[in-house]
């Protein structure tokens, strides 16, 4: 799924924003650049014909003295160095219009549910794949120390990483220097919450000082920042471990990176899935204890789905990406993968809130109660979307089932009825901005990926999207998110097999997602569920969804990596 990215001394993260690009979006023939001579007649007609635009000769002439004084204006621009930190003055709002914050502010309270004992197992080895929930239990009531779980961790890490490709960098002494502090805290009395002492993965778009900073891309593998992301601020600050800087597919696309084709744990010869690859893969594995990755289009929602994790893409605006590589401030946002969705709450609530750098984020409540009576939640679900699916549709269907058999009753509901495709190249045109370098000086051809459904393709393409059709896509876009509200004006939650035309849509309408595993297809590969909520009601989600799991345990299995063991061994022998 897609992207994030830039150089230099990246803040990244950047703050959201909605109708940047006029600096790539400058049009077909603003930045139809001819060396040693100047625009002519001509010119205009052939770039006339990309906008699907026709003008008279006279028209044309008239233009001419204009565009020429554009084109002087925007090689002054080029001559500003733009870093990825720096984002465009204009910020995406996804709220529509009379939106009622009261709701959000009223429904607060966050009641997890705790484990009223844990059991340490017979094979130590088997708490990598505890769940934060247990194993928090487990450090608290100090049955486990913190830098005994990093430990454990770091070994898997280590054996398994390269096999899977998910792991770019261990940061084995900053984690074994947070899990010595967060065991000499406990002993002093002193608990910070769930999350003390727990081993953690971050996507490698993250800064963290004193360790690279790669995005993935061979251009910025030896990048290091000298700052910290307030996400990695943020689970510092709640004692979370950091063990390793994770994987994601080049510059926030898809699994490939300069390491390779990041696999998924359950069938080592699949990709992960993108492009929080190495978080999902990581995390099914056993090799963190939870991971962090963010999405713009599908990029939580998707590795989740192929690695059998559960995910939380979050509404927009609800996470701080200072820090963090950005690939289009007006969709990019950040969130956990976990085992399950208690894990999946306990992390979300560290990260919510404004850092008073990121200015997209609204300082409003998480609310999540894991007990919360399902009568009180209306839910609805996409029968269009079922009904289309082609494959596994009786897996999707029993979700229905499920639900049903807990006294549920989901109603039809309909997507809005503009094909949000249409205005996908919104993306485009704020990645080609975000990497307006890389195109201009031609260090697009050093990334991993070449061809036509690559980056560097995108980005060079992008440059004829017409500043004003940027525009009107993005007005369009506003008709998208008053349409969503009017449709779930009557529903909280609704489900939806996690493909398809709405991933697309509630990405564009910044609308929260938790993705859980539903089942297997024949070939034993994950399945999964997205449950999409209303704008920052991310815990009726939750709770939707912690009751489907609860149900039916997907979520309990984890991958045989001896399949991997044998691939490695294959592959050797090959060599």
């Amino acid at each position: 799924m897609k992207k994030n990215l830039l150089p230099g001394k990246v803040n990244l993260a950047a703050p959201g924003i909605v109708l940047c690009l006029i600096l790539v979006a400058g049009g077909a023939l603003a930045l139809y650049y001819f060396k040693g001579r100047s625009i002519t007649v001509q010119d205009i007609s052939a770039s006339s014909k990309i906008s699907g635009l026709n003008f008279t000769h006279r028209e044309k002439s008239m233009m001419l003295e204009d565009l020429r004084a554009n084109l002087k204006n925007f090689q002054e621009m080029r001559e500003i160095r733009l870093e990825n930190s720096v984002a465009p003055s204009l910020i995406f709002n996804p709220l529509p219009a009379g939106f009622d914050f009261s709701r959000v502010r009223e429904d607060s309270g966050f009641f997890p549910e705790e484990p009223a004992e844990v059991r340490l197992p017979d094979n130590l080895e088997d708490l990598a794949f505890y769940p934060v929930t247990d194993l928090a239990w487990l450090i608290k009531h100090r049955r486990i120390g913190s830098e005994f779980l990093t430990r454990l961790y770091l070994e898997r890490l280590k054996k398994y990483g390269p096999g899977l490709r998910c792991l770019v960098t261990l940061t084995e002494d900053l984690a074994l220097e947070q899990a010595a502090r967060a065991d000499r805290e406990l002993a002093a009395g002193i608990h910070r919450g769930p999350l003390h002492g727990i081993p953690y993965g971050l996507k490698d778009l993250f800064a963290v000082r004193g360790y690279p900073t790669t995005w993935g891309s061979p251009i910025y593998r030896n990048q290091q920042l000298d700052f910290n992301s307030t996400v990695y601020e943020k689970l510092t600050e709640a004692g979370a471990v950091l063990v390793a800087k994770l994987s994601l597919g080049e510059l926030a696309w898809g699994d490939v990176w300069f390491g390779g084709q990041t696999r998924n744990p359950w069938d080592p010869t699949q990709g992960s899935s993108g492009s929080s690859a190495g978080s999902a893969s990581a995390t099914a594995a056993g090799l963190v204890a939870f991971a962090i990755g963010t999405e713009t289009w599908g990029s939580i929602v998707s590795p989740s789905t192929r690695c059998g994790t559960s995910g939380l893409r979050p509404t927009f605006g609800r996470v701080s990406r200072y820090g963090a590589m950005a690939l289009s401030w007006s969709m990019d946002k950040i969130g956990p993968i976990a085992r399950s969705v208690d894990d999946l709450a306990l992390v979300f609530k560290h990260l919510v809130g404004p850092d008073g750098k990121d200015r997209t984020v609204y300082d409003l409540p998480f609310s999540y109660n894991s007990r919360q009576d399902l009568g009180k939640i209306k839910i609805g679900y996409l029968k269009e979307a079922f009904d289309r699916t082609r494959k596994n549709k009786d897996k999707y269907l029993a979700v229905l089932d499920v639900l049903k058999s807990l006294g549920l009753d989901p109603v039809e509901i309909k997507l809005p009825t503009i094909d949000p495709n249409i205005v996908s190249f919104i993306l485009n045109a704020e990645a080609a901005a975000a990497f307006d370098e890389l195109t201009r000086n031609n260090l697009d051809e050093l990334m991993v990926r070449q061809g036509r459904n690559a980056w560097p393709n995108v980005f060079r393409q992008a440059r004829f999207i017409p500043a004003v059709e940027y525009i009107q896509a993005n007005r369009i876009r506003t008709l998208l998110i008053e349409d969503m509200a009017s449709i779930l004006k009557d529903i909280d939650v609704y489900v939806t097999p996690s493909a398809g035309a709405n991933l697309l849509l509630t990405n564009l309408t910044g609308h929260p997602a938790v993705v859980v595993p539903c089942g297997f297809d024949d070939s034993g590969h994950p399945l999964s569920i997205s449950f999409i909520g209303n704008l920052f009601e991310e815990g009726r989600a939750l709770r939707l969804a912690r009751a489907y799991q609860e149900a039916t345990g997907w979520h309990l299995k984890h991958p045989d990596l001896s399949r991997l063991d044998e691939l490695e061994a294959s592959s050797g022998a090959k060599k």
